[in-house]
């Protein structure tokens, strides 16, 4: 008895094999090829170095976050301080012109009523106003039988004793002299906010004191051109050693002169948080 075998084809199904492992063969090298060589459109997207470098700076420059910010006395806001926090030149004068008549505002509302700032800006800015306690717990004055309670009077921090300094609650003899020590390498405080650098003076004490001393009288200082300076003399600055300036006259020699003082936030170990005071003493 004879058995077919299963493993013959006649011509035409011989044919149907062929093309078909011809058909994975071409498929199989199809792959192979294509996973060798990846398409142009993803080997030629790439960034122009120069671009690349300011993308990193800007990322660099957002990760440090937004320089840290100390309560202020709004009333006494200086041309740069509300430059930093946004204000325009004629909202700034708008507070200014209240100041000269002899006049304050004492509450976030009052501000914006003066200024006519943006609520946006207002609801941003304002957690950081400080106001004297006398402000904040009377805001009618209170009246003894027939006297009215005046608010305590501020004197001069640019005038001020070490003895004056020792009134204040957490300043010992230790800390006023301190204070006065580094006022006199200041060559004399520009702005309210330099109490805050005074090493060891804790925050809650600055506050009590700018309660009772502030910057009256501004003395004037001799600025210093960030662009034509060299690595000695601009160390001379309290605020800078001669690491830090030595990285700012690199960036400087690397990347050309400074646009603005707000590039030197992009300087390697640049104390951003003090930008707004160091910038008092630098120009272009």
């Amino acid at each position: 008895m004879k058995f077919k075998s299963h493993f013959r084809f006649n011509k035409q199904e011989r044919s149907g094999i062929f093309f078909l492992l011809l058909m994975v063969v071409v498929l199989q090298g199809g792959y192979y090829y294509v996973k060798a060589n990846p398409s142009k459109s993803e080997t030629n997207f790439a960034l122009n170095a120069s671009e690349q470098h300011r993308i990193d700076s800007l990322k660099t420059y957002q990760s440090e976050g937004v320089p840290k910010m100390y309560p202020f006395n709004p009333n006494y806001i200086t041309d740069y301080k509300g430059y930093a926090l946004g204000l325009s030149t004629t909202e700034l004068d708008r507070l200014f012109a209240l100041r000269k008549q002899g006049k304050f505002v004492n509450s976030p509302e009052e501000f914006q009523t003066v200024t006519r700032i943006s609520d946006s800006l207002l609801n941003e800015i304002s957690p950081y106003f400080k106001f004297p306690d006398w402000v904040k717990n009377n805001q009618t004055p209170a009246k003894k039988e027939s006297s009215v309670k005046k608010a305590p009077t501020i004197k001069d921090l640019n005038s001020a004793t070490a003895e004056d300094l020792k009134s204040v609650y957490g300043i010992g003899e230790t800390l006023s002299q301190r204070i006065v020590k580094f006022r006199d390498r200041l060559g004399g405080f520009l702005v309210n906010e330099q109490l805050y650098d005074v090493y060891g003076l804790k925050p809650e004490v600055v506050e009590k004191a700018l309660l009772q001393f502030q910057v009256k009288e501004v003395p004037s200082v001799n600025k210093i051109n960030v662009n034509k300076v060299g690595v000695e003399e601009l160390s001379r600055l309290i605020y800078i050693n001669k690491s830090l300036a030595f990285n700012i006259i690199e960036y400087r020699d690397k990347n050309g002169l400074f646009a603005s003082l707000q590039e030197l936030s992009q300087v390697d170990q640049f104390p951003t948080e003090k930008l707004d005071r160091i910038a008092l003493y630098l120009s272009l």
